[in-house]
């Protein structure tokens, strides 16, 4: 119940009825070749235009897409006998979340490709110094890689497309834009928005590829630099695609996390478990930097056990496509099998010191779910205690609607524990002390720190992980280097230009 592919079409099914949604039939080789000229011709052409110009597509893409997205008059597409939809509803049918949370992303959209266009200028303009010498001057130009492949995720596809495609353009570069098979349609309307507000056609290119064309379009010497966001395994094999290419070509990597999140003693304890019921439900679980483990301190834990457990029975798992839904399938039978069997493996992790995690949320509140009916992707929440860390739910990724707290004595237990994963994405860390907080993030191994939120993310701020958690940074202003005003977010996608001049060769 996901999309599934043959050498030559590619059917994206829906995942919470199990219906054929959308079709779309694999290019050729030479296809390809020709799409990948059409955008290299393109993009020489598009860095004549002046960066104020580019800019202001920028602006004009925004409009564009907020016009489609309005939730107020939605544009709606025709999809045959399944009627029409709008950009929401498409959405919901595509990856299975429910329809009226899909308008909380387009609204984050819209606020990171803001961002991302009101710092452009400062962050592309020539950096020129102050002390050169009679007769000479320096400065340090940020120029476009040239053609920039970016291989989009079907969970958040439009926050995270957003992320590299439109910084991509602006700062001078051409795309090639490789949606999820589960969600194509997502690059389709994205183009759309951009082309409307004025980018040329052949600059930005959406392409449907199976996992050979894919490699063949990262290893082909018209790509200058990849972007990925995916599951490790993916990651490998795009970095081992794009080392065994010719040359030196660049990857950007955003891959998986198994986020902690570490509520102290002294934590407002109502908030905690609404905002980490949330961090670790929404969307199913189905995000990056979703909350999969918790550690509680022992003087708290029986109270936030008992809460979190009845803020998670609040949660209404159904069709995704009904109003009072508020959790929706995962995103195929498989995944649902997987974060199933974590659940089921946890419970038989005993000793004989220590009996084996235990689910608390009773199988019949959600019957759609439960073990008769498989071959679904409906997923109940479930919440476990008694885990640890030889379980695979404290472990290794859910990707779920399930979670795992366990207890602690000290700070220093949590740290480590926070620490033990092999991933490092964000973590957040409870607590009313501020000091107590700076003094352990220090600590905590993860590319972003939150306190007392989870699941978030600011566009002002770099967003980027450590260990298997990927490489590289997207979004944010942040300089490195006082002088020359670099920005994370435009750096992955420029490279640095020296110009060294004598002007005064009298």
């Amino acid at each position: 119940m996901s999309s599934s592919f043959d050498l030559h079409v590619q059917t994206t099914i829906s995942p919470h009825n199990g219906q054929a949604y959308h079709v779309e039939t694999y290019p050729v080789s030479s296809d390809l070749d020709r799409t990948l000229d059409r955008a290299a011709r393109s993009q020489k052409e598009w860095i004549k235009v002046t960066l104020e110009d580019r800019v202001a597509k920028g602006r004009k893409f925004i409009e564009k897409f907020s016009a489609l997205a309005n939730r107020e008059a939605p544009a709606t597409y025709d999809h045959g006998p399944l009627g029409h939809h709008n950009l929401a509803e498409e959405l919901c049918n595509q990856m299975g979340r429910p329809a009226d949370q899909c308008w909380g992303e387009f609204r984050g959209f819209l606020q990171r490709a803001t961002y991302m266009v009101d710092i452009a200028e400062s962050c592309l303009s020539d950096v020129t110094f102050s002390d050169d010498q009679p007769g000479f001057s320096r400065s340090i130009k940020r120029v476009p890689l040239g053609v920039i492949f970016v291989i989009a995720p079907w969970n958040y596809p439009y926050l995270v497309m957003i992320n590299s495609v439109l910084p991509a353009l602006i700062a001078g570069n051409a795309v090639i834009l490789k949606p999820s098979p589960q969600t194509p349609l997502t690059a389709v309307r994205f183009k759309e928005a951009l082309n409307d507000a004025g980018f040329p056609t052949d600059l930005i290119q959406v392409v449907h590829l199976s996992p050979p064309l894919t490699r063949y379009v990262v290893q082909h010497k018209l790509v200058d630099f990849v972007v990925f966001t995916g599951s490790v395994a993916g990651g490998k094999a795009i970095e081992t695609a794009a080392v065994a290419a010719d040359g030196f070509k660049g990857v950007g990597l955003e891959l998986g996390g198994k986020d902690p999140a570490y509520v102290r003693a002294d934590a407002d304890l109502k908030d905690a478990v609404i905002q980490l019921v949330d961090g670790a439900m929404y969307n199913a679980g189905q995000s990056c930097c979703a909350v999969e483990r918790i550690y509680v301190h022992q003087s708290v834990y029986d109270n936030f056990v008992n809460e979190y457990v009845n803020e998670t029975k609040k949660l209404i798992l159904g069709d995704p496509t009904n109003k009072q839904t508020t959790i929706g399938p995962v995103i195929s039978i498989a995944s649902a099998e997987r974060i199933r069997q974590q659940v089921s493996s946890a419970g038989k992790c005993s000793t004989d010191l220590q009996a084996g995690g235990k689910a608390l949320i009773p199988e019949d509140l959600y019957p759609q779910a439960e073990p008769i009916h498989r071959g679904t992707a409906f997923v109940a929440p479930q919440v476990l205690v008694n885990v640890n860390h030889t379980m695979d739910v404290m472990k290794e990724e859910s990707f779920g609607p399930i979670i795992g707290i366990q207890k602690v004595s000290s700070d220093t237990e949590a740290i480590e524990l926070m620490n033990d994963s092999e991933y490092g994405l964000t973590a957040s860390i409870w607590t009313k002390s501020l000091d107590d907080f700076n003094m352990l993030a220090d600590q905590v191994q993860a590319g972003t720190i939150f306190l007392n939120r989870c699941d978030s993310l600011d566009p002002a701020l770099a967003w980027t992980g450590i260990k298997n958690s990927g490489r590289g940074v997207s979004l944010s202003k942040f300089a490195r280097v006082e002088a020359t005003n670099a920005s994370t977010g435009y750096d992955q996608l420029t490279r640095a230009k020296s110009i060294n001049m004598r002007i005064n060769t009298a």
